[in-house]
């Protein structure tokens, strides 16, 4: 998994990008290598907003794209709310990938080929 970290209209401390991709490097177990994870860090210059501290996820993986995005009063407590959300968004694209199987391949295994009736043609 490749972690790509991006802050816009705040730089949040070092440690805060350390506890970013120690935290999201769970994920690591679940992704593929080469799947790339980008994080926006974002906070509002808001007084009358509580949860002004906002960080974004866009998971890049072999199809669909998985995105969350959470806000909460401190970094730190976002990064741990758009984890769980991750998480949950990545194991349920994983058992899709892998439990589900395609609707046309089970669609041809219900009805053999040899099963066809040939109809007569009533020359319309």
């Amino acid at each position: 998994m490749q972690l790509k970290l991006t802050a816009r209209h705040d730089n949040p401390s070092d440690a805060t990008r350390r506890y970013a991709e120690a935290k999201l490097s769970k994920l690591d177990r679940r992704l593929h290598d080469l799947t790339l994870v980008e994080v926006t860090f974002s906070r509002e210059h808001n007084p009358s907003i509580a949860d002004d501290h906002t960080v974004d996820a866009v998971v890049h993986a072999k199809g669909p794209d998985i995105v969350a995005k959470e806000s909460a009063p401190t970094y730190e407590a976002a990064i741990d709310k758009l984890l769980d959300k991750l998480q949950r968004q990545i194991e349920r694209y994983r058992d899709k990938r892998t439990v589900e199987k395609r609707r046309s391949s089970a669609a041809a295994t219900m009805m053999p080929p040899d099963a066809l009736i040939d109809l007569p043609d009533d020359g319309r």
